[in-house]
């Protein structure tokens, strides 16, 4: 028996937990590659259609703190029950939706109850699994959580150009209805999971959801409309800043706070979700950006580009179910900082890149970084969660997956912004470098020049197709030093955390309540 369940054992409520929450994270990720394909079945432009992905995304990160408040509110089975209904619902009704205001309601609901099950499904993972086995719970939650967006694009890939698009969602249907079937019969509440009837915060839920809301539609939006330079992305940061202030400050004096934010006196959760936000920058940021190297001056294909991101998957499904056999040898400490070394070195290969790069220049790095992911995942989602007190395992689960998940659209808009920027810096700088006195360049455009001529142009219009083609081979070089740039960045981000390792908790198995009141006096 378990205490999460008198019915069944922990393999099956790990199985059941991880459908839902592979579905979730699944979908946060496949319709990244068939956005062109819906643009045209819904009239969106290009601007329009990146509401399909923001909407998801947005209501994910508003309903992960408050998972902990709406299961005590109503029961975390139930509430989880009508979160893997509403999901299911919403994926078959995105299938058939015929007009962007219409999808972009189905991606809210999906995201509201993506977000649910992303965050229970992990509380329950380690409220199950006894505590010298919380390392193995991690691994598993990981395999869901970290490797379903790196399969989304390519799977989305396959579907879209065998099937149609309405297939990325239509296959959550049949996996949705085992889910619903699965938790009902397997998945009990625990005993000391108490239900709350009292006063809801309702000014600290309307300061978090203005705050987080401005936040992210800040991030994803501000690259499209050129960041401060745009009244509209100003106007989110003040919201965003006012609203997250206000916030902070309801929730700490509040007697029934909305969102437990006294979880961060805990100095081993504080520190394990801070790393948790760099995991997540360097995850989704290189899952965007590796993808348009691959698919711009690589000139893959989308389902080629897929698949080129594979070796990272198979690394991650070998090392993460090892997780927990490392992690209760080893240590949280040893493994983080593992992890983020091998991780940073993994960046510093990719920031080589040139356009003529073979199969195993972009295979091995990604090897190296799926290895370092799946060390860092395992041991930090183990020791941020055995410090906390099974009755607030929930509440903290949500804290340490929206500041992932918030820190991960920081890395996808920090990365857009600067290969955006970089790539116009490091253009001028090679430009500079280019005149009509340097052999090299005159020689170019003479063969470039008598090219065209060849094919039908005069001389005025040969010339001028010299010069653009000259521009271009440019503009191509100097996007591949931005994208260099990119990882250089994402390779110091990963090392300059190692400091934060020394604040984890030294013990790889002990008791998250024994812990608890060790930080506490700590922190007191």
């Amino acid at each position: 028996m378990t205490p999460a369940t008198g019915r069944a054992n922990k393999w099956v409520i790990a199985v059941t937990v991880l459908t839902g929450t592979f579905m979730a994270v699944l979908d946060s990720s496949i319709v990244n590659v068939a956005l062109p394909d819906m643009r045209g079945t819904l009239g969106a432009t290009v601007d329009e259609i990146t509401w399909v992905v923001t909407a998801f995304i947005l209501a994910n990160v508003i309903i992960m703190p408050v998972v902990a408040l709406l299961s005590a509110r109503f029961g975390r089975k139930n509430f989880y029950l009508v979160s893997v209904a509403a999901f299911t619902g919403a994926s078959m009704l995105c299938g058939t939706a015929k007009s962007l205001d219409v999808m972009i309601v189905y991606r809210i609901i999906q995201g509201l109850a993506g977000g649910t099950l992303i965050t229970a499904s992990q509380a329950i993972l380690l409220e199950t699994f006894p505590r010298e086995q919380q390392g193995l719970a991690m691994g598993l939650y990981g395999m869901g959580v970290v490797l379903a967006p790196a399969f989304g694009p390519t799977l989305g890939g396959w579907l879209t150009d065998h099937y149609s698009w309405p297939w990325i969602f239509y296959i959550n249907v049949p996996v949705g209805a085992i889910s619903l079937l699965m938790f009902n019969r397997y998945i009990e509440d625990p005993p000391y999971l108490v239900r709350d009837k009292g006063r809801i915060d309702w000014l600290g839920l309307a300061l978090m959801t203005v705050g987080l809301g401005a936040l992210q539609l800040m991030l994803e939006k501000g690259g499209e409309k050129n960041w401060f330079e745009s009244s509209f992305i100003v106007t989110l940061a003040a919201v965003a800043g006012a609203g997250l202030l206000l916030f902070t400050w309801r929730e700490l004096v509040a007697e029934r706070p909305a969102v437990n934010l006294r979880l961060l006196k805990n100095i081993p959760f504080t520190s394990a979700t801070l790393i948790g936000g760099v995991l997540g920058m360097g995850l989704y940021g290189t899952l965007f950006v590796l993808p348009l190297f691959l698919q711009g001056p690589l000139g893959y294909t989308a389902f080629k580009s897929g698949l080129a991101l594979i070796p990272r998957s198979l690394a991650m499904t070998v090392v993460m179910p090892l997780g927990g056999w490392f992690y209760n040898r080893l240590g949280p400490r040893f493994l983080v900082g593992l992890g983020l070394a091998v991780s940073a070195y993994s960046f510093w290969e990719l920031s080589h890149l040139t356009t003529t790069i073979g199969f195993w220049d972009i295979f091995v790095p990604q090897l190296w970084q799926g290895v370092g992911f799946s060390l860092i995942f395992v041991a930090l989602s183990t020791a941020a969660l055995s410090s906390i007190s099974k009755p607030d395992m929930t509440a903290a689960s949500g804290l340490y997956n929206v500041v992932r998940r918030v820190f991960g659209s920081v890395g996808v808009a920090a990365a857009a912004t600067e290969l955006t920027t970089g790539t116009s810096r490091y253009h001028d700088v090679l430009a500079q470098n280019i005149t009509i006195f340097d052999f090299h360049t005159r020689e170019f455009l003479r063969r470039a020049g008598a090219a065209m001529a060849r094919s039908g142009s005069d001389a005025i219009t040969s010339a001028k197709q010299a010069l653009a083609l000259l521009n271009a081979k440019v503009n191509l070089q100097a996007t591949t030093l931005a994208y260099n740039h990119v990882f250089q960045l994402v390779m110091i981000l990963f090392a300059a955390s190692v400091p934060l390792v020394f604040f984890l908790s030294r013990r790889g198995n002990a008791d998250g309540a024994e812990i608890a009141a060790d930080v506490e006096i700590v922190a007191d």
